[in-house]
């Protein structure tokens, strides 16, 4: 046993007793249809029970709450067939994978009502946890809130020869993690006040798979856990409660090069890891999410109160109870897979990107109307939008045109007071530095959604090949969804030239 979690935490559920069965997505492969694997799709409403005699609303995606976990092998084709029946436009977006623009599901490629959209590509990507959910302009965290989203899981050659586990639901586990809060009827309580607005919706009771209170039983001495932060704007700091040590063993885009060996993991909104933990020694655990101290300077105002406040709390979020006889299903292996490295000079351009904030947290340079106190990362009263490169977000307006081909370098800032997850459609990316260092060693793998906090400055490198298409873009953006709805996000274009 490890030494205690650093960090007190505050339980939004200790009053209840963890004994739901954790829910398990269904497993889905498609079914052959030619030369493709056909996935069938409906985005539908729905009626869930989370809270004790009380039904809550939801929207789900072949079912009430949340979707099946689709099953890709690298090198196929898919088909996809998405209906429509929520009752207001929608999409879907594969986030994380390589897929030509026009069925990205990004906004541009909207379902209406009733309609059905039929999108297909081939699995470019390596092993690894990516998933899916709608990316609506303006309604993007209401219907991922609401319940619209799902895991992807897809396998290669590679991976299969490491004899990791993957005996879905039995020793490879996902935990779709979520936040929510409920109005007194039961129904989610979205976007109820100022501080959504601000700092992106946050709730108090926790949802793993879409239970409440959830309890696992391992039946295995080693156990894979597919980590997806899914809620639309809190980061969690994924901790056992005994302290015990873990491996992480992949990242956004697949597999790391060698299994890194952690007590704690911060994953933001739309982050994922994969990690293996050893329940030999039989005893009862909980997955936690240890809280933080706040590190925001105090001034007048209730934005330094906000800020103050972002990710303190803390969460039990799982608990596990291993069976008294656990099946050795092999160890953890350190090494894992190679990894093609991008070097730096190989970039044709260097793009900077600034992630900038207002609604009362004008970042460092924007003075705005009106005074007040200022740190150099917002502060103060009014001014300002959600924006990136002091842009906001406009249809008509396309803010890079990169060649196909090409490789470039992305340098990262941010001047506002909170951090944003800043993610890149159209594949994964490199971390280069950050605040002039190496990353850490679980970020020199593969990433599509990466931290930038306040004030820190970071180089991503990324590769711009398979697909160019003149007229439909890819969207990069702030992953706390209601910042990407108020206009933090950008649309590029791949160009063949």
């Amino acid at each position: 046993m490890g030494k205690s979690p650093s960090g007190p935490r505050l339980f939004a559920q200790e009053a209840a007793e963890f004994s739901n069965r954790l829910k398990i997505p269904e497993l889905i492969d498609g079914t052959p249809a030619g030369n493709a694997r056909q996935f069938q799709l409906t985005l539908q409403q729905g009626a869930s029970t989370f809270l004790p005699d009380t039904v809550t609303p939801t929207l789900g995606i072949n079912g009430d709450f949340l979707g099946p976990t689709l099953h890709f092998r690298q090198g196929e084709e898919v088909a996809m067939s998405v209906q429509n029946l929520i009752g207001e436009a929608s999409s879907l977006h594969w986030h994380g994978l390589r897929v030509p623009a026009i069925h990205d599901g990004g906004p541009f490629q909207q379902i209406e009502n009733g309609a059905t959209w039929t999108p297909g590509f081939r699995i470019l990507q390596r092993a690894g946890t990516y998933w899916y959910h709608p990316h609506v302009f303006d309604k993007t965290g209401e219907q991922v809130y609401r319940g619209l989203a799902g895991l992807i899981l897809v396998d290669d050659e590679e991976s299969q020869q490491l004899d990791l586990p993957s005996n879905y639901g039995i020793d490879d586990i996902p935990l779709i993690v979520q936040d929510r809060q409920f109005n007194e009827d039961g129904s989610f309580r979205y976007m109820a006040d100022y501080r959504d607005l601000v700092m992106g919706s946050h709730g108090n009771v926790i949802l793993v798979n879409g239970t409440i209170n959830p309890i696992f039983t391992p039946s295995t001495k080693l156990v894979r856990f597919r980590l997806l932060n899914a809620a639309n704007a809190r980061t969690f700091t994924f901790a056992f409660s005994d302290g015990r040590e873990f491996q992480q063993i992949a990242s956004d885009g697949g597999l790391l090069e060698n299994s890194v060996n952690l007590e704690e993991l911060e994953l933001a909104p739309g982050e994922r890891a994969e990690i293996l933990v050893d329940f030999s020694n039989n005893q009862n655990v909980t997955l936690v999410s240890l809280s933080r101290g706040p590190n925001f300077p105090v001034f007048i105002g209730a934005m330094s109160e906000m800020m103050r406040a972002l990710n303190t709390e803390g969460f039990d979020l799982l608990a596990i109870h291993p069976q008294t006889t656990l099946a050795d299903n092999g160890q953890s292996p350190d090494s894992l897979v190679g990894i093609e490295k991008f070097r730096e000079e190989d970039a044709q351009n260097t793009r900077p990107i600034r992630l900038s904030m207002g609604y009362g947290q004008r970042s460092g340079e924007d003075r705005g109307p009106g005074i007040g106190a200022r740190n150099g990362l917002g502060g103060g009263y009014g001014g300002g939008n959600h924006v990136i490169n002091g842009r906001k977000m406009a249809v008509s307006f396309v803010n890079a045109r990169i060649p196909l081909g090409s490789t470039e370098i992305w340098e990262l800032s941010n001047n506002s007071p909170m951090m944003h997850p800043f993610h890149v459609h159209n594949g994964q990316f490199q971390i280069l530095d950050r605040n002039g260092q190496p990353p850490p060693l679980n970020e020199q793998g593969w990433k599509d959604t990466v931290r930038v906090g306040s004030g820190e400055e970071l180089r991503i490198i990324m590769r711009f090949d398979d697909y160019a298409d003149n007229e439909n873009p890819y969207m990069y953006h702030c992953h706390i969804l209601e910042h990407e709805d108020l206009g933090m996000m950008g649309q590029f274009l791949v160009v063949d030239e």
